[in-house]
């Protein structure tokens, strides 16, 4: 393995994509907190609403992985 991947434009573009995935992933999640009809981080953090939690990490490992679809073709 060489330092090919070191290069700069190969280093920038790992890190345009990551931020481009974690924008595309909290939009996403501020669309569906907007559907929803309660507040899903107040649901969250100030109800301890575990379940709901479970939920929404589940909804975050698979929009993550469409995301990282789309991105890696």
């Amino acid at each position: 393995m060489g330092w090919d991947w070191l290069h700069p434009d190969v280093v920038l573009g790992s890190v345009l994509y990551a931020l481009l995935g974690v924008a595309l992933l909290w939009v996403s999640f501020a669309v569906i907190d907007k559907i929803t009809p309660y507040k899903l981080w107040e649901e969250i953090v100030e109800h301890k609403n575990v379940a709901l939690g479970i939920v929404v990490a589940g909804m975050f490992i698979a929009i993550g992985q469409i995301v990282a679809a789309a991105i890696h073709g």
